[in-house]
């Protein structure tokens, strides 16, 4: 089995914009819900962005003011960011999002966390400390956001063979095995090279995370919680840091 960076470097990157339906869709997919959650510099103005990828959530965070901090393991999705962020204030760390805190100044307006990011967390555990240390870096009435899939419900038989996204020249594949907390996600990239077909394949663990237990875990880590929003078992929760001025 893979490590979350493994499985990136040796799968997932070259492909990742392409199988979330291409990175102008998501920078504009992200402006919407910024503006409509009303997220804007108000304090600090500074951003962190844990596991930012090719910038889906950097680059409108930095269009719309914010000074960010962009933290990813994978080298490649970071050099992708730069392409798109020329002008932009936008600095990148290539490392561990566990270990953002030694990237970063203190006094944080904002946190994000999303594309289903937390899940690559490797215990439960490892969430909590995420949170406790994103509300001890973060100004008082900072926020949070996190975004993340609900893999609690458990798909059965030929339900685990998901089609993702597919073209004339690629197709992209994945299939689910469930443990009591973890979910083995193998990924499957076929794409065309003259007349052949090369299939590429890795596999992962995903941890199992229900919007009930993250409520919570903010709640004991000093955030209160805004708003959930479900679509399509996609969750996106904001949350608000309540520690005192």
């Amino acid at each position: 089995m893979a490590s979350v960076k493994e499985h990136y470097d040796k799968l997932l990157a070259p492909y990742y914009s392409w199988i979330c339906g291409g990175c102008e869709l998501k920078f504009e997919e992200n402006r919407k819900l910024f503006q409509s959650s009303g997220i804007r510099p108000a304090l600090s103005g500074v951003a962190v962005d844990l596991g930012a990828g090719p910038g889906f959530q950097s680059i409108p965070l930095s269009e719309a003011g914010f000074k960010v901090f962009a933290i990813d393991l994978s080298h490649d999705l970071l050099a992708e960011l730069k392409s798109h962020a020329r002008g932009l204030s936008i600095a990148t760390v290539e490392d561990n999002l566990l270990n953002f805190t030694e990237h970063i100044p203190r006094n944080i307006e904002l946190i994000v966390c999303m594309g289903d990011t937390i899940t690559h967390l490797q215990t439960h555990d490892e969430v909590q400390i995420l949170l406790e240390d994103a509300a001890g870096v973060m100004e008082a009435n900072g926020r949070l956001i996190l975004g993340f899939r609900d893999l609690t419900a458990e798909l059965k038989n030929l339900d685990r063979f998901i089609a993702v996204r597919s073209d004339s020249k690629k197709f992209f594949t994945c299939f689910l095995e469930y443990e009591k907390n973890h979910v083995k996600v193998h990924d499957i990239i076929h794409e065309k090279t003259g007349e052949q077909w090369v299939m590429r394949k890795s596999y992962f663990r995903k941890l199992r995370i229900s919007p009930q237990w993250m409520s919570d875990c903010l709640l004991k880590a000093g955030f209160s919680v805004e708003k959930i929003n479900i679509d399509n078992g996609m969750i996106t929760i904001i949350a608000r840091n309540l520690k005192r001025s």
